[in-house]
């Protein structure tokens, strides 16, 4: 029974992703833009038509008194849709070593207002996690709003609030600050930052580079620090590659 069910999940979120995508590709466009810096929702939406792909893998190679070793892959999907608006889904839960608690994530994010003379960008995003697989809950909701300023010299801030509903990282509904840093080197480099509040399991602060070995893919490699017992290791490797897919 088991065994029919995991089957069952994976195949529904294959429907799903490629149902996504599918959607998305049906769309033209013009440019290209990244869904987060690295945890945090980043200001840019993807213009009308394109697609993004990425796949993000955490992973802690020893273990300590906060946290054991694992390795985490979510892989996600964003597609604009026109009028400051992207859509996407991710696939969070997948664990090793330890029990999959695969869930789906579909994500909206609307950018209201953007003056590009002063730099200014407001954004609101709604993410809705649906779990599939060792549920613990039925469904839960990550609710943010935030702002950002770019400056002359390329360098972008942002800052804002989120809410999370229960269980979704924590036992009950958490709610707090969250935070980007980006400073471009050049063309190829980003040092990039963000940070999410809280002693929850959202709660870290990630610091690292943004790299371009092509105009259509990023690399990102970054650590996360937790805001709660990261003397005692709660601490790990971040890494992703996104592609821009037209």
């Amino acid at each position: 029974m088991t065994n029919k069910f995991y089957k069952q999940g994976l195949f529904d979120i294959c429907r799903f992703l490629t149902a996504a995508v599918f959607a998305a590709a049906c769309f033209y466009g013009q440019a290209a833009a990244q869904q987060t810096i690295f945890n945090v929702p980043s200001s840019d939406i993807l213009d009308k038509g394109k697609v993004y792909f990425e796949l993000d893998a955490t992973f802690k190679t020893n273990r300590s008194d906060a946290l054991g070793k694992f390795s985490s892959f979510v892989p996600r999907v964003v597609a604009g849709t026109g009028g400051n608006v992207e859509v996407g889904v991710n696939i969070t839960g997948n664990l090793n070593p330890g029990t999959d608690t695969t869930t789906i994530v579909p994500a909206i994010k609307w950018r209201p207002y953007y003056n590009e003379k002063n730099g200014v960008a407001i954004v609101v995003g709604d993410n809705v996690y649906i779990p599939v697989r060792n549920k613990s809950y039925n469904i839960g909701n990550y609710f943010y709003t935030q702002v950002s300023k770019t400056f002359k010299s390329g360098t972008r801030i942002t800052g804002g609030g989120y809410y999370f509903t229960k269980n979704v990282v924590s036992t009950a509904a958490r709610g707090g600050g969250q935070f980007g840093f980006e400073q471009p080197v050049n063309k190829y480099l980003n040092i990039n930052a963000d940070w999410y509040t809280g002693r929850n399991a959202a709660g870290y602060f990630t610091p690292g580079i943004a790299f371009k070995p092509h105009p259509k893919v990023t690399g990102y490699l970054g650590y996360s620090i937790g805001n709660a017992d990261a003397r005692k290791g709660n601490h790990f490797v971040y890494a992703a590659i996104g592609i821009n897919l037209n």
